[in-house]
């Protein structure tokens, strides 16, 4: 398994985001359910860095690196992320993640990142129903009938906390109405 992501960790340096991409789509169920365990039990540090020590956020760490959003979550936040999985990134319509990572769409990758990004450090126990701003701009609609779910995607790990604020991991890449991804 290091051997795995010391491969993925290379091809983020070098940039190969297809290949991620690809490491990706052969997420399954069990894989997220390890997710689940390893984020419980995530190192002390920024949100980037939980988010790379963290196995199931590979590809969310490769498109943090593609959008230059990184060194912008390693600040002093604080941020509330709603993280997607990999196998939330590999549920993506074929080929659309490795249109993203290119460098000619780095714009409309930062717009989906930052959708996932509300300012501020809010815990699940403090989630209330309704329209909060993201830091791309749009609302977010938060709903708690049944736990909590952002856009109706699932937060399926609370409150994993970071230096700088807050990741809840979900099921799904969110995409603000701002974006239209056939034109990719």
């Amino acid at each position: 398994m290091k051997k795995v992501k010391l491969v993925a960790l290379a091809l983020v340096a070098s940039i190969s985001f297809a290949a991620c991409g690809s490491d990706s789509a052969s997420t399954d169920t069990t894989a997220a359910a390890e997710t689940e365990t390893t984020v419980a039990g995530a190192v002390a540090g920024d949100i980037v860095a939980v988010a790379s020590a963290t196995e199931g956020f590979t590809t969310l760490v490769a498109a943090l690196t593609a959008a230059g959003l990184v060194e912008t979550l390693q600040g002093a936040g604080p941020f509330t992320v709603f993280a997607p999985t990999d196998a939330a990134f590999a549920a993506l319509p074929e080929g659309l993640l490795e249109k993203l990572l290119l460098p000619e769409n780095v714009e409309v990758l930062k717009s989906i990142l930052t959708y996932h990004v509300v300012a501020g450090k809010v815990m699940s126990t403090e989630v209330v129903a309704g329209d909060v701003p993201s830091v791309e701009g749009s609302n977010l609609t938060l709903a708690t009938e049944m736990g909590v779910q952002v856009n109706g995607a699932t937060v399926t790990q609370a409150d994993v906390e970071a230096t700088n604020g807050v990741i809840h991991v979900i099921d799904t890449v969110l995409v603000p109405s701002t974006v239209d991804i056939t034109k990719l």
